[in-house]
């Protein structure tokens, strides 16, 4: 599987990197890039990893069903020791930090605690000490240790900053006063030449000081930040935000660069345009988005605000992208500058729910959440509806047309697929199954059909009378959510719940290739034209991109 990897990522210091997994601590040596251990001892959700300044050890969080602070040992791999992390009359802990000049120091803070914490290696203990903040009821989302450990810093729901002293563990100051970070301060971190980077929930970035901690440089990123991470002495840091954006910021000009973005919600859809393999377009929550297939980089962006995109249709021509909505219009747009072109307005009850395209560009067949399949006759002045098809029950899943335009094949989460003739605008064939389908391939020499579903099962069908050719168990769990086939029919790729993508021979029926990538369902996936690659897209807003396992 082919990952890019920014160059940016070359210049962390760690020798070592920590990922909160289920349960475990997975500890990876950076360089390597390999796997070192799994630590295993909290019960559930794991909220925070911190390394000591010399990567002696790693202290880890444990979430609202553990409750518990464990030092770890990186040389040995093992527990130290562990406690409560929290008082019993106080809320969970939710960030920790360790000191930046010694080992044995290291803070938690959360909801109405701040902690200072001693390691005792000796008697292998850790000793917590309680900050006083007076009559100030605050809860913590982030935390950052000034260099020389004089000072600490807390960002607070509430959208003010606490600076705590950790020798006497008193509350040195506190702000702002007026014109609080909006939505809190989700990330905070103290930069070497003094003054602090905050990060706010609605995305905003400041350069600030103590005491008053007015801005004396802003700006405004997409979606709320939830880490910030310098870059040497922090000349350059970059900055994640909710909306998966990773930005590079330059400190001297406060400008911010866009270095790599992806979805932020379940992607529903992926697919090429005519002909070429170098960029596809996939379709997720409000945003349409087209990527160079090389470098993973997005050309383009269309939003519609507050509207759920369903599926992505090219024109064979290229000059526009058809959308499905759950508003129930259908949008076209220009794929170079996202204009957009055309609407359908009302062209499905309840939300368009899977749209195609015939290759003469004259017609956009639609398919609704009602189940009614509709063909409309579209150019760029006008827009006709031609027939609505109702035999479907229930919402249509996917559609697929046949290469001479005459007919098309539509398969309903009602448990049948539908072969309609397009030119008398008629039912052909039916064919019924127990299952939800969620997709359907023409074999290219178009008398076969493929399909599959919530029952995992992969049939292949006679288009001629619509019966049962063969049953393959297409999955051992979970629904299959996605298929294509290639060109010539040799192979074809299926994707589904249990996150695996599996290349199948066609004549045998037998799985040849499976890739191990995903962790979330995936919803669709596409092999490129000219067989070169694999794209595959999923319901935690993944898109990753496989190298196609036969010569093409």
């Amino acid at each position: 599987m082919e990952k890019q990897i920014p160059p940016e990522a070359e210049v962390a210091e760690l020798e070592l990197e920590a990922v909160i997994g289920f349960n475990d601590i997975i500890l990876w040596d950076y360089k390597k890039r390999e796997l070192m251990a799994r630590l295993s001892l909290h019960k559930g959700k794991i909220e925070a990893l911190a390394f000591s300044p010399n990567d002696l050890y790693l202290v880890s969080l444990g979430g609202p069903d553990d409750g518990s602070v464990v030092v770890w040992s990186i040389a040995k791999r093992e527990a130290i020791c562990g406690s409560p992390a929290a008082g019993l009359n106080v809320g969970n802990a939710t960030t920790v930090i360790f000191s930046q000049c010694r080992d044995e120091m290291f803070v938690t803070a959360g909801n109405g605690t701040i902690r200072v914490w001693e390691l005792d290696l000796p008697s292998r203990k850790i000793w917590p000490t309680e900050c006083q903040t007076g009559q100030m009821k605050r809860i913590v989302m982030s935390i950052s240790m000034a260099g020389d450990d004089s000072f600490f810093y807390l960002g607070t729901t509430t959208g003010d900053i606490l600076k705590m002293n950790p020798r006497t563990k008193l509350l040195a100051d506190t702000g702002p006063t007026k014109g609080k970070f909006s939505l809190g301060v989700s990330a905070i971190k103290c930069l070497k030449m003094g003054g602090l980077l905050v990060g706010s929930g609605a995305g905003l970035l400041v350069f600030c000081k103590s005491p008053n901690y007015k801005p004396i440089k802003k700006i405004q990123l997409q979606g709320g930040v939830t880490s910030i991470t310098l870059r040497g002495e922090g000349h350059h840091f970059f900055v994640g935000t909710e909306e998966s954006h990773i930005y590079r910021v330059n400190f001297t000009d406060f400008k911010e660069t866009l270095i790599t973005t992806c979805h932020f919600e379940a992607v529903e859809d992926v697919v090429f345009p005519f002909g070429t393999a170098e960029l596809f377009a996939t379709c997720a929550k409000k945003d349409i988005r087209v990527w160079h297939t090389l470098s993973s980089r997005e050309l383009l962006r269309i939003t519609v605000p507050n509207m759920t995109c369903h599926g992505i249709d090219f024109m064979r021509d290229g000059k526009s992208i058809i959308s499905a909505w759950d508003d129930g219009n259908i949008r076209a747009f220009a794929p170079e500058t996202g204009r957009l072109m055309y609407v359908i307005n009302n062209a499905h009850r309840i939300g368009v729910t899977a749209v195609a395209t015939t290759s003469d560009c004259k017609r956009v067949i639609s398919g609704g959440g009602e189940g009614e399949v509709r063909v409309w006759q579209v150019s760029h002045q006008t827009q006709k509806l031609e027939e609505a098809l109702k035999e479907h029950k229930s919402s249509v899943s996917c559609i697929r047309v046949k290469k001479n335009n005459e007919e098309c094949v539509t398969a309903s989460t009602d448990g049948t697929c539908i072969i309609w003739d397009l030119v008398r605008l008629r039912r052909n064939q039916m064919i019924l199954a127990n299952t939800s389908f969620q997709c359907v391939c023409y074999h290219p020499e178009e008398f076969q059909i493929i399909t599959s579903g919530t029952d995992r099962k992969i049939a292949y069908w006679e288009v001629f009378d619509g019966s049962v050719i063969r049953e393959l168990d297409g999955s051992l769990s979970g629904s299959i959510n996605g298929m294509d086939i290639t060109l010539e029919g040799v192979h074809f790729v299926t994707g589904g719940n249990d996150h695996l993508v599996k290349v199948w021979d066609y004549n045998e029926g037998e799985v040849t290739h499976v890739g191990v990538g995903h962790s979330g369902n995936i919803t669709r996936i596409r092999i490129s034209p000219g067989n070169q690659y694999i794209v595959s897209v999923s319901a935690d807003g993944a898109i990753l991109r496989w190298k196609y396992p036969f010569p093409s």
